[in-house]
């Protein structure tokens, strides 16, 4: 995509800025980057009054807008103050603008707006404000100031909240989306069916955040809006534009000092994996973030956007398993040496009523589980997981060894005339017209806790076909324990969502090999 003209006529205004004319000037404030550069100050880090100036992360998201936006990013890249003072720009320069910003929380809802968008217009200065009167342009006042927002004289305003629902918006930028997805799903679920429904189809949505796992709308959007990206198709205006912006861009991410060799492998990997070639500058400051925030650097400071998901969230059961199990290969993308390996292939099933069940397939080796497939769907009979079963172990040429049921598989039915979904399997089903035949054996019962703690013993052993199974994978990663929004942390209970049934039918599977394990090891013995 080229550099439009209206930006490289901006750009030489900033250049020549102390030798332009005041019919120049009057040209340049038409323009709004040379705005952003010139009217607004902020606070830096070390909270004092500089006059903004865009970064180049900024400048490239500025540049390659599309309308409906998604920005996966390393932190303390700035784009919620960017955005922020764009919408003000849109304000004082458009009449009847209408912005608003969504936070993951009131604390940073006031932040934004006090230190942000009322701090970069109360610094407009006097000299600024004269300077813009010469040329013919005066300020818009507030007429309101409170409640997180400005209502200004020329019937443009601007608000920031940890919701929005209720009249129309041009432009929407939500922060910190992974995080309201992550500890709040609903406000996520209400943030997308209401505030996304204030915005018109030519408005402006904009979604940035730091990854938080593989879960809720900010992953399947980012996944999406990649895909698109990637295959390089033409976005249509309701598409979502992916933006991603790694650590390694900022100027400032470099020092002298060690380079930790653990980290040798990971530095190799991105340069001939990804054609990512760090300075040893740059290198040595990655080490000394990493003694600090360990495995969590990949989240905070992704290299790519797959290292920025794969990374675990807070609060998930599985997280230390699973960043073991990447570390070590075994989410294998390239399953083609362990598909050589022969013997039955089991099953293990969560059946729902009306509700989602998920399928797990493995076989064992050694005593290494195999997880070679996953399946989940809703809405679904039981003759549609035999059937389904049956022609997934027929297509891949398994043999069928076990399969397995919850234990409520052995509860009665009335409208089965008092028979179990167990003998119903057995006996035959109707789907489709052909009738579907299974024994299934039932899970023993253990707690969920217990359940829990044997998914964690059994899976540094297990390796996963990558693409067989990444939405089970994806499922076991991002099941976690219920957010507690008064409190401010977590309940000692599972959340139950969108991943617990895979993960459920995990611990199904993981109960599965724990009960066999320990029966195989009986020694019984007869005589003396």
């Amino acid at each position: 995509m080229e550099v439009s003209d209206n930006h490289t006529k901006a750009l030489w205004y900033l250049d020549n800025l102390n030798t332009l004319t005041h019919e120049m000037l009057a040209d340049a404030m038409t323009y709004k980057w040379f705005r952003l550069c010139t009217l607004y100050h902020i606070k830096n880090k070390e909270g004092k009054k500089v006059l903004f100036s865009p970064n180049i992360e900024q400048e490239d998201f500025y540049l390659f807008t599309h309308g409906r936006d998604i920005i996966l990013k390393a932190r303390q890249l700035g784009f919620t103050t960017f955005k922020m003072i764009s919408d003000l720009d849109d304000c004082l320069f458009i009449k009847d603008h209408s912005a608003g910003c969504i936070c993951h929380n009131l604390l940073s809802a006031k932040d934004i707006y006090r230190n942000k968008i009322r701090y970069a217009y109360q610094n407009i200065t006097e000299d600024q404000k004269n300077l813009l009167a010469e040329i013919g342009y005066t300020l818009p006042k507030p007429v309101n100031d409170k409640d997180n927002s400005y209502v200004f004289d020329n019937g443009s305003s601007i608000m920031v909240s940890t919701s929005y629902r209720g009249g129309t918006l041009q432009s929407l930028h939500v922060s910190e989306f992974g995080k309201i997805c992550k500890q709040s799903p609903d406000k996520a679920k209400e943030v997308v069916t209401g505030a996304f429904e204030a915005v018109g189809i030519n408005g402006e949505i904009t979604i940035e955040s730091t990854a938080e796992g593989k879960e809720g709308y900010f992953y399947s959007y980012s996944s999406d809006a990649k895909k698109l990206k990637d295959a390089g198709k033409v976005l249509s205006k309701l598409d979502f534009n992916f933006h991603f912006y790694s650590w390694f861009g900022r100027p400032e991410y470099s020092l002298t000092g060690d380079i930790s060799e653990a980290l040798t492998p990971y530095f190799i990997e991105l340069e001939h994996k990804h054609g990512i070639k760090l300075t040893d500058g740059q290198k040595a400051w990655y080490s000394a973030k990493w003694k600090v925030l360990g495995d969590d650097m990949r989240r905070e400071y992704p290299s790519t956007p797959e290292e920025a998901f794969n990374q675990s969230i807070e609060g998930a059961y599985f997280a230390k398993q699973f960043t073991q199990l990447y570390k070590e290969g075994r989410i294998a993308y390239d399953f083609s040496e362990y598909s050589t390996n022969k013997g039955p292939v089991n099953v293990v099933c969560d059946i729902g009523i009306g509700d989602s069940t998920a399928l797990w397939f493995w076989r064992m080796v050694g005593n290494e589980p195999h997880i070679v497939h996953y399946h989940e769907n809703s809405g679904e009979p039981l003759g549609y997981y035999i059937k389904y079963i049956q022609d997934k172990i027929t297509a891949k040429r398994w043999e069928l060894g076990k399969s397995y049921g919850p234990h409520d598989m052995n509860n009665r039915e009335f409208a089965s005339k008092g028979k179990t979904r167990k003998e119903l399997a057995a006996e035959g089903v109707e789907y489709g017209e052909k009738v579907y035949r299974m024994k299934f054996e039932i899970v023993p019962r253990l707690g969920v806790d217990d359940g829990i703690q044997a998914v964690r013993d059994l899976l540094p052993k297990c390796v996963f076909d990558h693409k067989e199974c990444e939405e089970g994978i994806n499922a076991a990663e991002a099941y976690r324990k219920e957010w507690n929004d008064k409190l401010g942390c977590y309940r000692d209970r599972p959340l139950h969502d969108w991943a617990s049934h895979g993960a459920d039918a995990l611990r199904y599977l993981a109960i599965v090999e724990t009960k066999r394990k320990h029966v195989s090891k009986i020694d019984i013995r007869f005589g003396a």
